[in-house]
């Protein structure tokens, strides 16, 4: 018994009841269109259970994770719905065909637009599982995927939404798209930050400016942390204390920001930082406090070797030593600057195969700094920290024995309270 000859029978059996011609044949509708829903829905739930199934099956003999990343991205789930909605389609619009044609083409232009739908939702999720499986390899990890994903989904959807505007309205899908360059300055207008982002997404994948996992400083966007995601309109970036900030992408290529990406790929981690010398303790050492330096080990060699072509240079021009200031002497700076370079070489965790110097910068208000540029082998923050700290615990501990004093600010007099 076909849909119609069923139809015939139910409106029958009503009027038999004794209810009205019209009445009867909207309960037959009203009935069967329930009863065709609850079939497709018991269709529905057969189907899912099955392709379920067998994705989960072949998804335990199987080492890829493909197919478990089908499983996480629902893609199952959305190929039951196309049994389901054949079945609807087979037989919903056929209830109104004959009497109805207003219900007849609402409801399968309704349904023909639902197909769409399920298409365009299916496509989107096997590429969303494309893009999970390409990240897992290592060479694409750190690629901005997620903003090609999402300029072919707009692609995709903006296709879909014309499809379905041509199907409920009935009219050529050409008069859309007429339509829409028309309209093409509102929507540049409307779309601006996308496309810029689409633009600003394509020149840093093909400049590597930015990848996923590097290690960024944007001050003027309060961002300091590690990028976890690229996408087509904003870059978010996981800071230290593990707040997210999100960027607009397209700031990426319109103004300055740190990619600490060269540091982490390089052998060693720059210490840049100095001391502050009061300049009223720097002065030439007396041959008594030369003997004493003479004890440090670091030192000893260099003191030897230097003090003999020093001698030999106020002997060769004939220098009255009364004075210090004669000829040439060892200065306190001097050697302690020499003390630091030799530490810092000799250092288990300085990388001595990159710059390792200690330079004197120009003269300020709080002294002279003395700056330490070397490169700690050890690039962990905490680590790099850590090392840092103790070359400077060490270096400020030294400067006494070389009778050097640092900057620091003298305390305030306090105001006394009248009495």
């Amino acid at each position: 018994m076909n849909s119609l000859n069923l139809k015939t029978y139910i409106s029958q059996v009503f009027e038999q009841q004794g209810l009205p011609s019209f009445w009867a044949e909207s309960l037959t509708l009203l009935l069967l269109f329930v009863l065709i829903l609850f079939l497709g829905r018991v269709l529905f739930w057969v189907a899912r259970k099955i392709i379920i199934g067998i994705f989960n099956r072949v998804s335990k003999r199987t080492k890829s994770s493909f197919d478990d990343l089908l499983l996480k991205n629902k893609v199952p789930g959305l190929l039951s719905y196309i049994p389901f909605l054949f079945f609807l389609y087979a037989y919903i619009p056929g209830l109104f065909e004959s009497q109805y044609e207003l219900l007849f083409s609402s409801s399968k232009n309704i349904l023909e637009a639902l197909f769409v739908i399920v298409f365009i939702s299916l496509i989107r999720s096997v590429l969303k599982t494309l893009n999970d499986y390409l990240k897992t390899i290592p060479a694409l990890k750190d690629k901005p995927l997620d903003s090609y994903l999402q300029v072919v989904m707009i692609f995709l959807w903006f296709i879909g939404g014309i499809l379905i505007l041509s199907i409920l309205t009935g009219k050529d899908v050409w008069s859309f798209v007429t339509a829409l360059g028309a309209l093409s300055a509102v929507l540049l207008f409307v779309f601006k930050d996308t496309i810029l982002g689409f633009v600003a997404s394509v020149q840093i994948a093909v400049n590597d400016t930015v990848r996923i996992g590097d290690w960024i400083s944007m001050p003027q966007n309060k961002a300091d942390g590690d990028v976890i995601s690229v996408s087509l309109s904003t870059v978010q970036v996981q800071n230290f204390d593990k707040t997210i900030t999100s960027i607009p992408t397209y700031k990426l290529i319109s103004e300055s920001f740190i990619n600490w990406r060269g540091m982490s790929e390089s052998n060693g981690r720059r210490i840049k930082r100095s001391l502050l010398i009061k300049v009223s303790s720097i002065r030439f050492l007396e041959p008594e406090e030369i003997k004493k330096i003479e004890q440090i080990e670091l030192l000893a060699a260099f003191l030897k070797e230097r003090a003999a072509e020093i001698e030999a240079a106020n002997s060769s021009k004939k220098v009255n030593k009364n004075l210090l200031i004669n000829g040439r002497n060892f200065t306190n700076l001097g050697l302690f600057r020499n003390y630091t370079e030799t530490y810092l070489e000799n250092h288990p965790m300085v990388n001595s195969e990159m710059t390792v110097m200690c330079r004197q910068l120009a003269p300020t208000a709080q002294g002279i700094p003395l700056e330490v540029y070397v490169f700690s082998i050890d690039k962990d923050w905490k680590n790099y920290e850590h090392i840092s700290a103790d070359i400077f615990d060490h270096l400020l501990a030294s400067t006494k024995y070389f009778s050097l004093e640092c900057f620091e600010l003298s305390p305030s007099i306090p105001i006394q309270n009248p009495s």
